[in-house]
C-alpha cells in the first residue's frame, strides 16, 4: 500500500528584526545630543509645555510659553489662574478650553498633593490631570535626567517600521523598546527617534534613501531608490 505523501509545508517567513543596539548607535551618530524641541527651564515648565503640545506644533507652543512662563512661575500660579484669562493666553495652541481646565487642575493637584513640586515617578505623574505615560516619561527623561522612553506618534510609527515593536498600543511599544534598547540610552534613543520621525521617517513620503537606518530597516513598504 502506497503511503500518502505529506503535504508540502510552506516555509515560515520570518521578519529579520535589526538589533536595537545597532539602531541606537546609528541614530546617536546622526543625532549626537538629541534634544526635544519644546523650550523649558525646569520640570514644571516642561510638564505644562507637553500638555499644551497636544494637537499642536512645538513651535507654536514655544511661542505661547515664551510669555506664559514669565507670568506663571509656580504650580500655585496655575492653580490660581483665572480660567477665562488663561484660555485666551493659550488660545493659539488649539483646544484651549479643555487645555486651560486641565492645566489649572494640574496646578491645583501639584499644590494640594505634592507641595507644589512636580513628582519624579511615573506612578505619581500619571495621577496629574492631563498626564499619561508619554507625558510622564517626557518629563522624567528630559527634566529629571532619568532613563525613559516616551512613545509619541513618531516613536510609535518608527518603532513599528523598524520591527522593534508590532503594536499600535503605546504602552506595549514602550515595553518592547524598554526591553530591547540599552537601558542607559533610553532617553537619548527616544529623543533621536522623535527627531528621526520628523525629519526622515515621516508618516507620508518618508525619505528612505537618505535614512541612516536604511540597511537595517525591514519595513516592506519602504520606497526603493
Amino acid at each position: 500500500m502506497a503511503t500518502r505523501a505529506k503535504p508540502a509545508t510552506k516555509a515560515k517567513q520570518r521578519l529579520t528584526v535589526p538589533d536595537a543596539g545597532d539602531i541606537t548607535k546609528r541614530l546617536l551618530q546622526r543625532y549626537p545630543d538629541p534634544k526635544i524641541a519644546l523650550h523649558f527651564s525646569n520640570p514644571l515648565e516642561l510638564l505644562i509645555a507637553v500638555i499644551l503640545s497636544a494637537q499642536c506644533t512645538d513651535a507654536r507652543v514655544n511661542e505661547v510659553t515664551k510669555t506664559l512662563f514669565k507670568k506663571y512661575r509656580r504650580a500655585a500660579d496655575y492653580a490660581d489662574a483665572d480660567l477665562a484669562t488663561f484660555e485666551q493666553e493659550i488660545r493659539s495652541t488649539g483646544f484651549y478650553r479643555n487645555k486651560a481646565k486641565t492645566v489649572i487642575a494640574c496646578g491645583r493637584k501639584l499644590v494640594e498633593e505634592f507641595g507644589g513640586e512636580v513628582p519624579r515617578t511615573v506612578e505619581e505623574l500619571v495621577t496629574l490631570p492631563g498626564v499619561g505615560r508619554k507625558t510622564a516619561n517626557m518629563v522624567r527623561g528630559n527634566a529629571f535626567g532619568q532613563q525613559a522612553i516616551p512613545v509619541d506618534t513618531h516613536v510609535l510609527r518608527v518603532a513599528n517600521r523598524l520591527g522593534l515593536a508590532q503594536s499600535d498600543d503605546a504602552d506595549e511599544v514602550e515595553a518592547a523598546l524598554a526591553k530591547a534598547v540599552p537601558t542607559h540610552k533610553h532617553t537619548a534613543f527616544a529623543n533621536a527617534m522623535i527627531l528621526h520621525g520628523r525629519e526622515t521617517c515621516t508618516a507620508r513620503n518618508p525619505r528612505c534613501p537618505d535614512c541612516v537606518l536604511l540597511t537595517l530597516c525591514p519595513w516592506p513598504d519602504k520606497p526603493a531608490g
